[in-house]
């Protein structure tokens, strides 16, 4: 029952924090942005956020820092919109998955091609 309710929080925050990160943060450093996931752990005390960056490594560098230094009014946000005892404390991490797919797909059709 508990991991329905973090799936069901994890899908809310997803939904909240698009808006935030596109629409509320102002830091230069924080470029293009998508939510890709969020896990929220059982006991909602944790909630991993995994986003896609586009740009180079520099710019998902940069941005995970002005992510990092926003966590604390992203987090005051998040509790403002979804009505919880005690709001996650949020983590971000790069979504490599995408990364990884245009790789294979790269091959795939490097394949295709010989």
């Amino acid at each position: 029952m508990s991991n329905l309710r973090a799936n069901r929080i994890g899908e809310q925050m997803k939904k909240e924090l698009g808006d935030i990160l596109s629409r509320k943060i102002k830091d230069p450093r924080v470029g293009f942005v998508t939510v890709t996931d969020v896990r929220v752990s059982g006991d909602l005390q944790q909630a991993k956020v995994f986003i896609s960056i586009f740009g180079d490594d520099q710019q998902q560098e940069d941005t995970l820092v002005g992510l990092a230094k926003s966590k604390g009014f992203i987090r005051s946000e998040i509790g403002k919109r979804i009505r919880l005892r005690k709001t996650p404390e949020i983590s971000f991490e790069i979504d490599e998955s995408i990364q990884y797919g245009n790789k294979i797909e790269r091959i795939l059709g490097d394949l295709n091609k010989d």
